[in-house]
């Protein structure tokens, strides 16, 4: 799906480019990797894997961000998945992306359908790849002057 039917389908929504809000929402999934690895301590591993998931979302909407864009309609985490593939599905890999959207349907479940369905090993590895994806995000936004 390209930009422009995402656009028509109204899955995202053009803004101008905010380097602010860009730089902010960045913050925000960086604290958020921060949060994820004391709650893998404490062992809530439903919870870690939830933020690990946030912080990867907040840094995908901070690219959104950097671009004009940003999510619309009633999936807003599903526009952020689609944007990230059409616009950066080389920069980040289609693997990362695809261990986003995988990461998005594991939180819901855990968010709200079952407790105690993320094993330690799941949640280690979604804060693992949560740094991944951190560390390229970073490097895209600090090559286009965003933080």
């Amino acid at each position: 799906m390209s930009l422009e039917r995402l656009l028509k389908d109204r899955i995202i929504r053009k803004v101008r480019i905010d380097k602010e809000l860009a730089r902010k929402t960045f913050e925000i999934a960086s604290r958020d990797i921060e949060v994820a690895g004391k709650v893998l301590e404490g062992k809530s591993y439903n919870w870690s894997l939830a933020i690990s998931y946030n912080s990867m979302l907040q840094a995908g909407r901070a690219l959104m961000f950097s671009r004009g864009f940003k999510p619309a309609g009633e999936y807003k985490h599903v526009a952020v998945v689609k944007f990230l593939h059409e616009e950066f599905g080389k920069d980040l890999t289609d693997r990362m992306i695809g261990i986003l959207d995988r990461m998005r349907k594991k939180r819901h479940a855990a968010v709200y359908d079952a407790p105690d369905i993320v094993s330690v090993d799941e949640a280690r590895n979604a804060l693992k790849w949560a740094k991944e994806f951190m560390k390229k995000v970073e490097a895209i936004l600090k090559n286009e002057g965003f933080v």
